[in-house]
C-alpha cells in the first residue's frame, strides 16, 4: 500500500485516530481473505481478475453439486460467464430445486462485492430458466437507467434474443408483453394510477402478468434498498410479491445485502425462519442474532454457505493504493466556523425566547427543524472545508496522466432552486448552500403567531367602573376565543381604588410607560388576531345604580416583537453568507474549468456555470433530445472514452454505473478516486467505491480519502464504521475482514459510546468524579466544557429540575451537535469523549466482559492439535446439515529457542530474563521482561508465552531479580518441559491437591484442551447455549478460528472443556 501521507501540522489523537480508521479499513484484504477458486463446481475458465473469500467463509465448504446446467458450451468455453458466476448460478439454480416447508420456493443470496460481475451472474440464472422454458423474469433495481445494463449484461453472455421490457414506458393495466425480462424498479411496486376513474397498481399489473402458478426467476438486484421493509410501503410491497408468488425462483443480489441482522427482513425465501426452522419467526430470530453479539453474524454468514443459499466473494485489492490525506484548516476558515457556530449558538437562544413568548407547548416539530438544519449546515462546511486541497491534488494526478473520480453525497441543489425562484428564475452569482439552510430554518419555521393560532391567547382585563362620578379600577384574566371575543366571567368592583384626577392610565406591564386612552375608540374585538397591539375598550352603561363600565383589553405587542427577533436574525445570517463557502458542487465544476470538463454523475436537475465572458447563470443538465434520466449515462460514456477526465459522482450514480480502467474502454488512465464527503452509511461507501475497482480492469484505482482536522467529521465516520463492523460478516462473511477488533474504536454508537457520554455529562456537571481528566490545553476547564455543551443543546436549563442533560440525549444526537462548536472546542470535547470511551473499552478488556466477534485461538506462535471429533447431522430447511464437535489441544508455551530469540532483539537497560527471589519446588520462577506502552513490561513465561496483563518495573523488581540467558536457561527448559502436562501447584509443591482426588487442574499448563462445535450451527445453537447456560450461568459462546498443525482450518464455538461434561 501506498505510504500514508499527513499534510499541515503535527496530528493529534483525535486525527490520529481517524488515519487509523480509514488505513485499517484500507489494508484488511491483506491478512483477511484468501484466494477463491470455486471448490465444487468445475466448469468454466478462470475470472479474469483475482477474486479472494474470507478467511471465516473459506473454512466452510459449500454443498455437493447435484445440478445440471443448460447454459450452452460455446458461452462457456468462450469464457462469457467465469468458473466463478457459473458457480453461483449452480447453486442458485440448485437451491430452486428446494420447497421450504412454508410451501414456498426457497430462495437465493448474492452477496459479491461491488465489481465481481453480479450483473452478468444474474443475467446468467434469467437465460438459464429460459433455456428451461421459464420464458418470463422480473428484474427489480434502484434506476430505470439501469435497464440498459441489464440488456448489456444478457447481450455480454450471448442472450441478445431475451427482450427487456421497462415498466415505466408500460401503460398502467397493460400486460400485453408476452414474455421476456420485465425491468423496474423498487419504487414502481408502489406506483398508482387514478386515470379513466380506475383505481390501478403496479403490484397489480405485475401480478396479472406473472399469474398465480409462475415459477420464473426474480431478481431483487441491489436488494439493500428493500432492507426496512417493515416501515416502508416499498419495503412492504417486496414481501407481498414474494407471498404472493410463492413458486418464484427468488435471488437476491447486493454488495451490501444485509448491513444490519434486521436489514434481511425482506429476505423471507432464506429459510432461516419460519415453519421447520429454530426461529417461528423473524423476531425470534433477529433476538437470538443480538443477544449473542457480534460473533452471532458471521455463523449466520457459515450456515448461509454450508445450506447452499449464499455466496459471497471480493475482487482482490492488490495493486489498490490507498492513502489518507489530512487537511488542516487554515486560520480565515476557522474563524468563519466559529463565526456559524456562534450565530447558532445565539440562535437557538432566539428560538428558545421565541416559543417561550408564544407560549409554545409543543415543540418537537420545532427543534426537529432546527437541529436537522444544524446537521446539514456544518456538514456542508465540513465539505467545504476540503475542496481548496482537493482540487491541488486533483491537478496533481491529471499533470500525471492519470484520471479522477471525485466522490460526494451533497449536491446543494434544493437552496440553488430556492434562490432561483425568489429571482423569478434568473440567477447571476453561486449560492451557498450552508447559508440556504440556516435563512430557510428561519424564514419557514421561527415560531409564529401563526404557528400559535391553534391556541386560546391569555391576557388580562382592566375593569373601569364609574359609580357617583368615581372610577373603579379593577384587574381579572380573561381569555379571546377565536373571533376575538372575551370569555370570562364580571369582575367585583373594588371599594377604594380611585384614579386621582379622573384620568384613566392603564398598562399591560407594571414596567411601561403609562398610555392615556380615549373612551370613543370604535376598535372592534374582531381586530385583535391581526394586531396585537391593539387595546379595546368596551363601553356599557349599568342599568342599576346610574354605574358605567370600561373593560380595557390589553394584549402583549407579540407580533411586532417576534418579526423584530426574525428579521434581525436574517440579517446576521446574511452578513455571515458573505464568508460562507459557496455550493460545493458547482464549485468544483467550476475550478475544472467548467461542464464540458467534468463528467457530472448526480441526481440534480440543473447548475450554475461560469459563461466565457465570466458571467454566472442558472441552466438545466437536460441535453436536446435526452431526457434528465440519460444524462448521467451519456456522462459516463464522455468519460469512459476519454472526452472528460474528470468525474463527479453522488449516490445518484453510486449503484450499477462501471467507471474502472476497463480493456474494452478507450480511457484507460489509472483512475484516482477521492472520496471528499463520506457517505452517510457503509451501504453507500461500498457502493461508491466499487464504482472505480471492478472486473477486467487495465489496472486498480488509488483511493484518497480526504479528512479534515473538525472532530464533527467523526460523525459520519462513526456511521460508515458501525455499519463496516457487520457488513464484513454478511457481505463477506467475515467481521474481521473489516478489522473489526480496531474499526470498534470508531463505532461510538454503541453501548460504550452511551456510557461515555453519560460519564462526560455527569462528570462536567459534578455529578461524579472521573477517573479520566479532560484534555489538557482546554481553555477554562470544565466550565468552558459546561458553556459548550449548553450552545449546542445537549446541556439544558429547565425550570423544575434546574441544569440538568437533555431528554434522550443519546450518543448520535451528542455527535451530531458538537458539528456545531467551535473548532478548538469540538475536538477538546470530542476529546475528552473519546478518553472515556477507550477507558471503559479498555477496562471491560481486564475484566474479561469485551465482545471479541471472531476470536483467533492462539493467534502467535501456539500449537494446537487436533485429537478427536464426532459428526452429528442436524434437521434443517431446506436440507439436512452436518455438526461436528472437536476436540483440540493448544500448546501455548514459549521453547528456550524462541526466548533467547527474541531476547536478542532487546535493548532496554531493563528488558531481559529476570530469576524470583522466592524458590518454587526446587527452583527459581523464570520470566523475560519487554518494555511496553509507558512504563510497563509485557511479560513472557516458558509455560504460557506472553502474559495476559502486563507488569510495572516496580512490582518486578518486588519479587524478581535480573539475571543473563545463561543463567536463566536451565530454569526456563526445565519449567518448559515440566508444564506440558503438570499444573504450576505440582511444580511449586511437588503435588496438586486436585489431582490427588480425581479432579482436573489446568492451572499454568502448556497444554490447554478445548471442545469446538463446527458446522451448521445455526440450527443447533438455541439448544446447545441452553445446555451451557445451565453449567456456566451464561448462554454466551464466543466464536473463535484457528488453524491446527495438521494445516486444517476450522471457525466454530468453543470453550466447553472436558470437566463440564458435554
Amino acid at each position: 500500500f501506498a505510504a500514508l501521507r499527513i499534510l499541515g501540522n503535527p496530528v493529534d489523537a483525535i486525527h490520529l485516530s481517524t488515519v487509523v480508521f480509514l488505513r485499517t479499513w484500507c489494508s484488511w484484504m491483506l491478512t483477511c481473505f484468501v484466494s477463491f477458486c470455486p471448490s465444487s463446481a468445475t466448469i468454466g475458465i478462470s475470472h479474469p481478475d483475482i477474486v479472494v473469500e474470507t478467511n471465516t467463509l473459506s473454512s466452510v465448504p459449500p454443498p455437493d453439486v447435484t445440478y445440471t446446467l443448460s447454459i450452452p458450451e460455446t458461452t462457456i468455453s468462450s469464457g462469457l460467464l467465469s468458473a466463478l458466476q457459473l458457480e453461483a448460478i449452480i447453486y442458485a439454480c440448485q437451491q430452486h430445486e428446494v420447497i421450504l416447508q412454508n410451501k414456498q420456493r426457497a430462495g437465493f443470496l448474492i452477496g459479491d462485492g461491488a465489481g465481481v460481475g453480479k450483473g452478468r451472474t444474474v443475467a446468467g440464472i434469467i437465460l438459464e430458466n429460459y433455456l428451461k422454458g421459464r420464458k418470463k423474469s422480473l428484474w427489480f433495481s434502484i434506476s430505470n437507467d439501469l435497464k440498459f445494463d441489464a440488456e448489456r449484461d444478457l447481450k455480454d453472455i450471448d442472450a441478445p434474443n431475451i427482450p427487456v421490457h421497462a415498466l415505466n414506458k408500460i401503460k398502467y393495466g397493460d400486460t400485453a408483453t408476452s414474455e421476456g425480462v420485465l425491468f423496474a424498479t423498487y419504487s414502481a411496486l408502489i406506483g398508482e394510477s387514478q386515470a379513466g376513474g380506475q383505481h390501478r397498481t403496479r403490484i397489480k399489473q405485475i401480478l396479472d402478468w406473472c399469474k398465480p402458478e409462475f415459477d420464473g426467476v426474480i431478481i431483487f438486484d441491489e436488494c439493500h434498498k428493500a432492507k426496512n421493509a417493515t416501515s416502508t410501503k416499498m419495503g412492504k410491497a417486496v414481501l407481498d410479491l414474494q407471498s404472493k408468488l410463492p413458486l418464484a425462483r427468488v435471488v437476491y443480489a447486493s454488495a451490501t445485502g444485509a448491513s444490519e441482522p434486521k436489514n434481511m427482513i425482506y429476505m423471507s425465501r432464506l429459510g432461516i425462519w419460519g415453519e421447520g426452522t429454530p426461529f417461528r419467526a423473524f423476531d425470534d430470530f433477529l433476538h437470538a442474532i443480538e443477544k449473542r453479539g457480534v460473533g452471532a453474524m458471521e455463523i449466520v454468514a457459515m450456515d448461509m454457505k454450508v445450506s447452499g443459499m449464499y455466496i459471497a466473494r471480493q475482487l482482490s485489492f492488490s495493486g489498490v493504493s490507498f492513502r489518507v490525506e489530512e487537511i488542516g484548516l487554515d486560520s480565515d476558515f476557522k474563524e468563519v466556523y466559529n463565526k456559524a457556530a456562534r450565530l447558532w449558538a445565539e440562535a437557538l437562544q432566539v428560538f428558545m425566547h421565541a416559543a417561550d413568548e408564544l407560549g409554545l407547548v409543543s415543540r418537537k416539530s420545532l427543534w426537529g427543524q432546527f437541529w436537522s438544519s444544524h446537521q446539514r449546515f456544518f456538514k456542508y462546511l465540513c465539505i467545504a472545508a476540503k475542496v481548496r486541497s482537493l482540487v491541488e491534488l486533483a491537478q496533481k494526478e491529471l499533470e500525471a496522466g492519470k484520471c479522477i473520480v471525485i466522490g460526494l453525497q451533497s449536491t446543494g441543489e434544493s437552496r440553488t432552486r430556492e434562490v432561483l425562484d425568489e429571482n423569478d428564475g434568473h440567477l447571476d452569482r453561486f449560492v451557498s448552500a450552508a447559508e440556504g439552510v440556516f435563512q430557510s430554518l428561519v424564514t419557514k419555521h421561527f415560531p409564529s403567531e401563526k404557528a400559535h393560532s391553534d391556541s386560546h391567547l391569555t391576557n388580562k382585563v382592566f375593569t373601569f367602573i364609574k359609580k357617583n362620578c368615581v372610577w373603579f379600577l379593577t384587574e381579572t384574566a380573561f381569555h379571546v376565543d377565536r373571533s376575538g371575543k372575551p370569555k370570562g366571567r364580571q369582575p367585583k368592583i373594588p371599594k377604594h381604588t380611585v384614579d386621582s384626577g379622573g384620568v384613566i392610565n392603564i398598562s399591560d406591564d407594571s414596567s411601561s410607560d403609562s398610555d392615556g386612552m380615549d373612551t370613543d375608540s370604535n376598535s372592534s374585538p374582531d381586530s385583535l388576531q391581526d394586531n396585537d397591539d391593539v387595546i379595546f375598550v368596551h363601553h356599557t352603561s349599568l342599568q342599576s345604580g346610574g354605574c358605567s363600565t370600561l373593560r380595557v383589553f390589553a394584549l402583549k405587542p407579540r407580533v411586532q416583537l417576534i418579526e423584530e427577533m426574525k428579521q434581525g436574525l436574517l440579517n446576521k445570517i446574511s452578513v455571515l453568507g458573505k464568508e460562507l463557502p459557496l455550493n460545493t458542487l458547482d464549485v468544483l465544476i467550476d475550478k475544472f474549468g467548467g461542464p464540458d470538463k467534468v463528467a457530472e454523475m448526480t441526481g440534480r436537475k440543473g447548475r450554475v456555470v461560469r459563461r466565457p465572458d465570466g458571467s454566472v447563470r442558472y441552466e438545466s443538465r437536460a441535453e436536446q433530445g435526452s431526457t434528465i434520466d440519460q444524462i448521467n449515462l451519456k456522462e459516463k460514456d464522455r468519460f469512459m472514452t476519454g472526452e472528460k477526465s474528470v468525474a463527479i459522482i453522488s449516490e445518484a450514480a453510486s449503484s450499477g454505473i462501471s467507471l474502472q480502467a476497463d480493456r474494452r474502454v478507450k480511457n484507460q488512465k489509472r483512475r484516482v478516486h477521492m472520496t471528499l464527503e463520506l457517505p452517510w452509511s457503509a451501504d453507500r461507501a461500498i457502493q461508491q467505491f466499487g464504482r472505480t475497482h471492478r472486473s477486467n480492469q487495465v489496472n486498480a484505482p488509488e483511493y484518497i480519502f480526504l479528512i479534515s482536522e473538525l472532530a464533527g467529521e467523526r460523525r459520519f465516520a462513526s456511521i460508515v464504521a458501525k455499519r463496516l463492523e457487520s457488513l464484513g460478516a454478511l457481505t463477506h462473511g467475515d467481521r474481521r475482514a473489516t478489522e473489526s477488533r480496531d474499526l470498534s474504536k470508531y463505532n461510538f454508537e454503541n453501548k460504550y459510546g452511551t456510557k461515555a457520554l453519560d460519564k462526560v455529562t455527569k462528570s462536567i456537571l459534578g455529578h461524579i468524579e472521573n477517573k479520566v481528566p479532560p484534555p489538557k490545553g482546554y481553555p477554562g476547564g470544565n466550565a468552558r466544557f459546561f458553556q459548550g455543551m449548553m450552545h449546542v443543546g445537549i446541556i439544558c436549563k429547565e425550570p423544575r429540575f434546574g441544569i440538568s442533560t437533555e431528554k434522550d440525549c443519546s450518543i448520535t444526537k451528542f455527535l451530531n451537535r458538537i458539528l456545531g462548536l467551535e473548532v478548538h472546542k469540538q475536538n477538546h470535547l470530542f476529546q475528552y469523549f473519546t478518553d472515556n470511551f477507550d477507558y471503559l473499552i479498555e477496562k471491560d478488556k481486564k475484566e474479561g466482559k469485551y465482545d471479541m466477534g471472531i476470536l483467533d485461538l492462539a493467534p502467535g506462535n501456539d500449537e494446537i492439535y487436533e485429537e478427536k471429533q464426532e459428526n452429528f447431522l442436524t434437521a434443517g430447511n431446506p436440507q439436512d446439515g452436518q455438526v461436528v464437535l472437536y476436540k483440540i489441544s493448544v500448546d501455548r508455551g514459549m521453547p528456550w529457542e524462541e526466548a533467547h530469540a527474541k531476547f536478542l532483539k532487546l535493548s532496554a537497560p531493563d528488558e531481559g530474563f529476570y530469576l524470583s527471589y522466592k524458590l518454587r519446588g526446587n527452583s527459581p520462577c523464570v520470566l523475560l521482561a519487554e518494555q511496553g506502552r509507558g512504563k510497563n513490561f509485557l511479560v513472557y513465561k516458558p509455560n504460557i508465552g506472553k502474559q495476559t496483563q502486563p507488569e510495572s518495573l516496580n512490582n518486578l523488581l518486588q519479587r524478581y531479580h535480573k539475571v543473563t540467558p545463561e543463567e536463566a536457561k536451565d530454569s526456563w527448559e526445565n519449567q518448559f518441559t515440566f508444564s506440558l502436562k503438570n499444573c504450576s501447584h505440582a511444580n511449586w509443591n511437588g503435588k496438586c491437591k486436585k489431582i490427588e482426588e480425581g479432579q482436573e487442574c489446568l492451572q499454568g499448563m502448556r497444554l490447554r484442551q478445548y471442545h469446538m462445535l463446527c458446522g451448521a450451527l445455526l440450527r443447533v445453537w438455541k439448544r446447545v447455549s441452553d445446555v451451557v447456560s445451565e453449567i456456566t450461568s451464561s448462554s454466551i459462546l464466543q466464536i473463535v478460528r484457528l488453524k491446527t498443525k495438521q494445516r486444517n482450518k476450522q471457525v466454530g464455538q468453543y470453550t466447553l472443556l472436558p470437566h463440564l461434561g458435554f
